[in-house]
């Protein structure tokens, strides 16, 4: 995998022309911490067992059950997302989770506090029948209503057997590192110029700063950059913000003209 690693100095300052860059592959030493550290850094480190008990206690569904429904729904990974969009350790909806009040889906702690209120919820509907509850975590608690039991999908009764089996299990869930949504970008941005807005101790501006956040998620998420002539940056996507106007000096770097390291050659 490439990498691409921008020195920073302190916590709240970018090294200017005078500094070094890691691009491609190109390492080089600094000190002072670097871009990733404080990426690093507004990550959270979750107990997930200790959520877990957190969010049975607080909504009264049996944490064994919370668990197993977990495992069955993404093994335990904050930030897994599904071919229909389901999010984070619950793999809770995007509409489904602001009903329950998680701002943050791939917040660990929030996904399974808003998972086990929406289990409780199903419980409360179904008279605490956990088979018709955990298939309708699954399959819609319309579908339940429906068919009057267990649907006959074999995708659901698969799973209702996955979780129910699991339930007499114990399951250990570890920790986890979370960060990675829309809070904790801005935690990031924070980070780096030291406030939400205006530049940093070294006069680096926001924008500059949120640009490099850019770059750095583009590379965790995707680790590739295409530079060819034949095809357009795949970096060119990323910086349609609002945070990039076109009167900021970095809104035209990531044009088609632009090579990646012309554009941060430029910047930097």
């Amino acid at each position: 995998m490439n990498t691409l690693d921008f020195p920073i100095a302190g916590v709240a300052g970018v090294t200017g022309n005078n500094g070094s860059q890691s691009l491609s592959g190109k390492a080089v030493s600094q000190t002072g911490a670097s871009f990733s550290d404080i990426f690093s850094s507004v990550q959270k480190s979750t107990n997930l067992d200790a959520a877990f008990e957190k969010a049975a206690e607080a909504y009264g569904v049996p944490v064994n059950l919370l668990k197993a429904v977990a495992k069955a729904e993404s093994g335990f990974d904050p930030d897994v997302v599904s071919s229909a969009g389901a999010q984070g350790i619950m793999q809770l909806m995007p509409g489904t989770a602001r009903s329950l009040g998680v701002s943050d889906p791939f917040d660990a702690e929030q996904n399974i506090m808003g998972g086990a209120k929406y289990l409780s919820q199903l419980l409360r509907q179904f008279n605490g029948d956990t088979t018709l509850a955990v298939a309708a975590y699954n399959a819609g608690p319309g579908s339940v209503t429906k068919y009057g039991g267990v649907p006959p999908y074999a995708e659901t009764q698969n799973y209702v057997q996955k979780v129910l089996g699991l339930t007499g299990s114990e399951l250990t869930a570890g920790t986890a590192q979370s960060g990675t949504g829309t809070d904790s970008s801005q935690e990031l941005l924070s980070a780096l110029t030291g406030s939400t807005g205006g530049s940093s101790s070294l006069g680096v501006s926001t924008s500059e700063s949120y640009l490099l956040m850019k770059l750095y998620q583009f590379q965790a998420l995707q680790a590739l950059f295409s530079d060819s002539e034949e095809s357009q940056s795949p970096l060119s996507s990323l910086f349609s913000d609002s945070l990039l106007s076109s009167q900021d000096q970095t809104a035209g770097l990531f044009s088609d003209s632009n090579t990646t390291e012309d554009a941060l050659t430029s910047l930097f």
